[in-house]
Order: structure tokens, then C-alpha cells, then sequence
């Protein structure tokens, strides 16, 4: 069952975001609070939307984390999923694909143009189950990121033409 997350799930997505942290081998940068995903999932002005993956027990077995991106080349929003992430136990069973499908359901009801995300290119397992379901990589394009010191750096300095 896959079911839209609600404050009391905030501390088993937080778990969740840490083991996929752990299984990505990057642990030491998941610094997120529970407080933190508590404001961007349920505050005044949510960024951020997250849906269950239930087994018929009512047990967490895996979540999506996803916000709205927007293209200038199609005129509409899409879903950009930050984190889908099945815990290894509940892994074959149907959990990963069935949170895509819900994702991929919004996208076609709201009219939203794409369905994105990234996926670190020695996760092979992945890799294949995405291309199972269609998905195509973007390998023209190479993500950009600036983090810490060099965004303090650019962000604290005069906006110049």
C-alpha cells in the first residue's frame, strides 16, 4: 500500500533517509533533523512531499521524498524525487515500483510534464530496475553542486554584471 506520509511518519522517513545514506556509503552528510524534514514536509510552507510504502502489516518498508521542479522547455511542473529508498528486507516485493506508479499517477493527473532523479552510477541494481520501468539516463547532462564553504563564498558575495 502506498499512502501520503503524515507528521507521525517523520521519524521512520528519517531513519530511512539515514539507512539509504549509509547504503550510498555518505552517512557522514545525512545531517538532517527530524525537525528539519518535519518544516519541509509539514510546515506553514511545505518544499517537500513524501509517500509511504506500507506492507499489509502497516510496517514502513520504504519511502519517496519528492518536491516540484518546473522546465522553461515544457511550460509545466515535474516531480523531481530526491530519495526513494526500500528497506533491504522488503526489497522484490513491489514497493519501489509501486511508489514510482504513484509518482508517476500525480504526474500524469496534474499534468506535469516529467518524472527526474539521480542515481549514483555504481548502483547497478538500480540502474536496471529503472530502465525496467522505461526510464532513460541523461547522460548529456552533469550535475552541478555547490555546498558549504564555496556557497557561503558565492552566496556572501556582491551580485555584479
Amino acid at each position: 500500500m502506498i499512502r501520503t506520509a503524515t507528521p507521525a511518519d517523520v521519524p521512520v522517513i528519517h531513519a530511512m533517509v539515514r539507512e539509504l545514506a549509509d547504503y550510498e556509503k555518505a552517512l557522514h552528510e545525512a545531517r538532517a533533523t527530524e525537525e528539519q524534514l518535519h518544516t519541509a514536509l509539514f510546515g506553514e510552507h511545505p518544499a517537500a512531499f513524501a509517500h509511504i510504502a506500507e506492507t499489509d502489516d502497516g510496517e514502513a518498508a520504504g519511502f519517496a521524498l519528492w518536491f516540484l521542479n518546473f522546465s522553461t522547455w515544457v511550460g509545466v511542473h515535474g516531480i523531481y524525487l530526491e530519495d526513494l529508498y526500500v528497506r533491504p528486507e522488503h526489497r522484490g516485493g513491489g514497493h519501489g515500483r509501486a511508489l514510482l506508479t504513484e509518482l508517476a499517477r500525480i504526474c500524469v493527473d496534474r499534468g506535469y510534464g516529467r518524472l527526474e532523479w539521480s542515481v549514483l552510477d555504481w548502483n547497478e541494481p538500480s540502474i536496471k530496475f529503472y530502465e525496467s520501468l522505461g526510464a532513460r539516463p541523461q547522460d548529456e547532462w552533469t550535475v552541478y553542486r555547490l555546498t558549504d564553504e564555496a556557497l557561503t563564498t558565492l552566496g556572501t558575495s556582491p551580485a555584479r554584471p
